[in-house]
C-alpha cells in the first residue's frame, strides 16, 4: 500500500510539471506570436485513451487486476459525449474474510468544459455527469467464525461459493483537468462521486466491491473514485 501511495504521489506531481511546462509554452507561443485578425477553428473530434492509474494498480497491487478505455466527443463548444468501459478483478482479504470480484463495467454521460481556452489551446477543467452499469460475480472462499470467549481460538472457514450474474446501477459526479502536453495527446486527472441507485446482493452475502464503483459500505449509498487517464485526439473537422 505504501508503494502504491508512492507511486500516485509522484504520478500526480510528475502530471503537475507537465501540465505547468506545457502552459508556459503555450503561453511564451501566444505572446510572442503575431495575432491574427482571423479567428483559428478548433478541433472536434474522438478522443480515446486509457486509465494508467489501473495498469499501475495491476503491476504494484497485490490481488487487483483492471483495464478500463476511455473516450469522448466533442459535441459543441464547450460540452462532449463521453464514456469508460473497463473490467475488474479484485480480492478481499481483510477483517476475516476472503472474496474475489470479478466483472465488467460500463459509465456514458457528459462533460462540460469550464475552462476558456486561448486561441490555439485545447485544455480543459471539466465538470460531468454518469450513468453507470456493472455486471459482475461474487465468489466467497474463506471466512473466520467470530467468538466473544477468548478460550475458542477464531476458526476459519472455506466454503468456495460463488454468486453469478449480479448487477448494479449508479449515479456518478466526475470533475478533472486534461491538458494537452503534445499536439493532440492530453494527460488527466479526474475524481469522482458514486451513488448507488440498485443493486444484486448475494444471499446471505454483500457486495464488498462492484467492478466500477469501487468499495462499497454498510450504511452509505455513496463511493468514490480516482483516474489517470493518457488520451489522443482524432480530429475529424474543424469549426
Amino acid at each position: 500500500m505504501k508503494l502504491k501511495h508512492t507511486f500516485l504521489l509522484g504520478f500526480s506531481l510528475l502530471l503537475a510539471s507537465i501540465s505547468t511546462w506545457a502552459q508556459e509554452q503555450i503561453t511564451e507561443s501566444a505572446t510572442t506570436a503575431i495575432v491574427d485578425t482571423v479567428p483559428k477553428s478548433q478541433k472536434y473530434g474522438i478522443r480515446v485513451g486509457i486509465d494508467i492509474s489501473k495498469l499501475a494498480r495491476t503491476a504494484f497491487e497485490e490481488g487487483f487486476t483492471g483495464f478500463e478505455v476511455n473516450g469522448d466527443y466533442r459535441l459543441t463548444k464547450k460540452i462532449y459525449a463521453a464514456a469508460e468501459l473497463g473490467t475488474s478483478d479484485r480480492v478481499w482479504d481483510e477483517d476475516g474474510l476472503r472474496s474475489i470480484t470479478t466483472g465488467s463495467y460500463i459509465k456514458i454521460g457528459a462533460d462540460l468544459n469550464a475552462y476558456n481556452n486561448w486561441l490555439g489551446m485545447n485544455n480543459a477543467i471539466f465538470g460531468g455527469l454518469r450513468y453507470g452499469f456493472s455486471t459482475f460475480s461474487q465468489e466467497l472462499d474463506q471466512y473466520d467464525i467470530y467468538t466473544s470467549n477468548p478460550a475458542f481460538a477464531t476458526t476459519p472457514r472455506d466454503v468456495n461459493v460463488e454468486f453469478n450474474g449480479l448487477t448494479a446501477h449508479w449515479a456518478e459526479l466526475i470533475v478533472g483537468i486534461k491538458t494537452e502536453v503534445m499536439n493532440n495527446l492530453y494527460l488527466s486527472i479526474n475524481l469522482q462521486l458514486k451513488r448507488k441507485i440498485t443493486e444484486d446482493r448475494p444471499e446471505n452475502f454483500d457486495n464488498l466491491i462492484i467492478p466500477g464503483f469501487n468499495r462499497t459500505y454498510d450504511f452509505s449509498q455513496f463511493g468514490v473514485g480516482y483516474g489517470y487517464t493518457i488520451s489522443y485526439l482524432i480530429p475529424l473537422y474543424k469549426k
